[in-house]
């Protein structure tokens, strides 16, 4: 982990978790569910939104490639993506959140 849920950067506090690793490693989707939104997003650079039910959302930013669209249904460890350093990003990573009903979550709650 490079960036942990809720650490001040720049005057605001960071809503999910980044994690290195090189340019064009595999996302995977961490719960089934609907792409809801895959597009590029301002500081996020490439962004997917996945909804899963009962308000929960996960989000996976600064991608390199997306291999989804919206309104894929997705599996749970299906490889949306590829991890890159797109948006607003000082180097290759995913940042990843985990939404319930629109407010952000510390993801490494959900984590096993």
């Amino acid at each position: 982990l490079t960036s942990l849920f809720n650490e001040r950067r720049g005057g605001y506090r960071h809503k999910g978790l980044d994690i290195g690793n090189n340019t064009g490693t595999p996302i995977n989707a961490t719960a089934a569910g609907v792409v809801i939104y895959a597009g590029w997003h301002g500081n996020y650079g490439r962004k997917i939104v996945i909804y899963h039910g009962f308000g929960y959302s996960t989000v996976y930013a600064h991608l390199y490639r997306m291999h989804v669209e919206v309104g894929d249904e997705v599996d749970k460890g299906e490889v949306i993506g590829t991890m890159g350093s797109t948006g607003r990003s000082t180097g290759p990573h995913l940042h990843y959140e985990v939404l319930v009903d629109g407010i952000p979550n510390n993801p490494q709650n959900f984590l096993p």
